[in-house]
């Protein structure tokens, strides 16, 4: 799986189709959609249309919490399949945990077991999950997830999580790694007074090392061993985030990235998120 790829989270068929065929141009190899974006035909039709062969290119979708029931998981894969023109994807991931329903989400999960072993999913993981979570799943699922998406950005690091994680051999990615989120907890800056690319840290490091705020944030990202899926629909911006693998922070800079963590979240506690409050929009 490429380190940076492509996230396309609140993005309309026009801007999918536009965005993806403008990442791939680029050099990006990675494209995250997922049902509840309500996207993944327009992701399709972009990776038809781009010219890169099919095997260049790794897909991540996910199973939304409407369809956590085994019968219902299994309809919506192969839904997510036939939206995306798919007869496979690279990586099947499970949208939220809900813990409070029980043992939902490892059904789920167990259903995207049965993808990858009939070779439908190249790998599978979970989004969202904590480190409670995992150990549900630890103990009774039947294999470790592959990835672990979540809301992780400077302000809000997830230091134990990626602790766990990196011990048990599933990689971290991070979705709005530059802390830019419109979900139900606000604004990723919140309660600090400035956004995340305001800060005047990241400034004076982007200044020293010529780079944009947000490729000093992806920078971080990578040299913490994290995988990151950026959203733009600008092309120019798309290609700006790529341009991140031929400099480095020094371990100064990283060290005033890591001091930017405050501990808040910007998207929803993946905790209170159930079946009755969180419907796809």
């Amino acid at each position: 799986m490429p380190q940076l790829g492509l996230g396309v989270w609140q993005m309309s068929d026009t801007e999918t189709e536009a965005a993806v065929g403008a990442a791939l141009d680029a050099g990006y190899r990675l494209v995250d959609t997922a049902a509840a974006y309500r996207n993944e035909e327009a992701v399709g039709r972009a990776l038809r249309t781009s010219g890169v062969s099919r095997d260049e290119v790794f897909v991540t979708t996910k199973l939304w919490l409407d369809d956590y029931g085994a019968d219902a998981a299994r309809r919506a894969c192969a839904a997510s399949l036939a939206r995306l023109g798919l007869d496979r994807v690279d990586l099947f991931l499970v949208h939220w945990p809900v813990p409070a329903e029980g043992r939902a989400a490892l059904e789920a999960y167990r259903v995207l077991e049965e993808l990858h072993a009939d070779g439908r999913a190249s790998a599978v993981g979970v989004s969202n999950f904590s480190i409670e979570d995992l150990e549900r799943l630890r103990v009774d699922g039947r294999t470790t997830p592959s990835v672990n998406q979540v809301e992780l950005h400077p302000y809000f690091p997830q230091r134990e999580l990626r602790e766990y994680a990196w011990k048990r051999g599933i990689v971290v990615q991070a979705w709005s790694p530059i802390g830019g989120s419109s979900g139900s907890g606000g604004g990723a800056g919140m309660g600090r007074g400035a956004t995340l690319l305001a800060e005047p840290v990241l400034a004076g490091i982007a200044e020293r090392v010529g780079r944009s705020p947000a490729q000093v944030v992806l920078r971080w990202h990578v040299q913490r061993g994290v995988s990151v899926v950026p959203k733009s629909v600008r092309p120019e911006r798309i290609a700006e985030n790529l341009r991140i693998f031929d400099f480095t922070l020094s371990d100064t800079d990283l060290a005033l990235v890591d001091g930017l963590d405050s501990g808040r979240r910007g998207g929803p506690d993946p905790a209170a998120v159930n079946f009755s409050t969180f419907r796809r929009g």
